[in-house]
């Protein structure tokens, strides 16, 4: 009996990413890897996934995911492999007044197939600020506000490399306010003044996003979702847009 794919889940190890400086950034990923073997062939596919996984794990990065691909196909004569990597990413930022430094975590993903070509998404799990410009506009003083996450993944057009960094950046631009790890009071202050002066819903966010995707010259197919943790209410607010659904709607 054929099967459509055999492989292993859930499998942690430290990995080495590239970050966009240079330097090469520690995170432990949890992968899964899988491939569609051959009639008949059993029992050697987890001892290879987790030799290729060992080696390539100490410079990881999106280039890499063909070249490892395309290694566990030719070893195992098979017809696809697929792999998705998951990992809390951290880079370093300073607060907007003070420059007090502190870390920021962010939880990446890198998705690939081969079946001749090569396929690959990157993901990347951003938090902002919302604040409601509806609680704004009817209130004396004062707006509800809380904390966002927008969830981008994208597919590099024509296998374009982008940096993490570069998709975190976009993100971060399209909320009320960016988030910070530490913040002093002078900080503090200026980050609740910038939400409060730039009120968005999540469907505010989404579309902004959305509008900085398509104008991004290395970018094909593009998902943005976006829940607020709302503050007032039991509930979240959520948007989310596809773009193969804006093509209608593209000059």
């Amino acid at each position: 009996m054929k099967l459509d794919a055999v492989g292993i889940n859930d499998f942690t190890c430290p990995v080495s990413i590239r970050e966009k400086t240079g330097a090469r950034r520690q995170t432990i990923a949890t992968i899964s890897l899988q491939a569609r073997m051959p009639r008949g062939l059993r029992g050697s596919c987890v001892s290879v996934f987790t030799d290729i996984l060992s080696r390539y794990r100490r410079d990881m990065h999106a280039k890499v995911f063909p070249e490892l691909l395309t290694e566990v196909r030719r070893q195992l004569q098979a017809e696809q492999a697929g792999m998705e990597m998951r990992f809390p990413y951290f880079l370093t930022r300073k607060a907007p007044v003070t420059g007090t430094a502190s870390l920021m975590e962010y939880q990446c993903s890198f998705q690939g197939s081969t079946a001749g070509s090569h396929k690959l998404l990157l993901g990347v799990e951003v938090p902002v600020t919302t604040l409601c410009p509806c609680s704004k506009e009817i209130s004396e003083a004062g707006a509800h506000n809380q904390r966002a996450e927008v969830c981008l993944q994208i597919e590099p057009k024509n296998n374009k490399f982008i940096w993490l960094e570069d998709l975190i950046e976009l993100v971060e631009s399209c909320g009320s306010c960016r988030l910070f790890s530490l913040l002093k009071r002078p900080d503090e202050k200026y980050v609740t003044e910038t939400a409060y002066n730039n009120p968005m819903f999540v469907e505010d966010v989404v579309r902004m996003a959305a509008q900085k995707a398509l104008a991004h010259p290395d970018i094909g197919w593009f998902s943005i979702g976006v829940e607020s943790f709302e503050s007032i209410h039991k509930h979240s607010a959520y948007a989310y847009v596809d773009s193969r659904d804006l093509e209608p709607l593209l000059p």
